[in-house]
């Protein structure tokens, strides 16, 4: 198996929405300091892979970088799939939440969250 430095993967990027949303997400509910946002991939979903997003402590193998004031944890096995993504959050008529855009997405489903690549 191919040696990655994972120093040199783009890591995901998050929004100035998203971020403040995180924020207030962390105080409304009192997540601890030592927690992280956690965002990965697990298999499953309508196109493949589906999307991991949880705040969670750090574990062992995590790569852990900062992106926009937030403390992010990715495992290497998902790091790979959302190398260079951006998370933002949307508040329209048409729904609220976080979305991935994930430049190493081949195709995703209609509710954006589940990928193929």
């Amino acid at each position: 198996m191919k040696q990655i430095n994972f120093d040199q993967i783009e890591k995901i990027k998050i929004t100035d929405r998203a971020a403040k949303e995180i924020k207030q997400i962390i105080e409304d509910n009192n997540i601890p300091s030592e927690y992280v946002l956690r965002i990965g991939i697990k298999a499953g979903g309508c196109s493949g892979f589906s999307y991991v997003l949880l705040f969670d402590q750090v574990k062992e193998d995590d790569v852990v970088f900062m992106s926009n004031e937030i403390k992010v944890a990715v495992d290497p096995r998902s790091l790979v799939y959302l190398e260079g993504t951006e998370l933002d959050f949307i508040d329209g008529l048409m729904g609220r939440g976080f979305v991935f855009h994930n430049p190493n997405a081949a195709r995703s489903c209609g509710c954006g969250n589940s990928f193929s690549v």
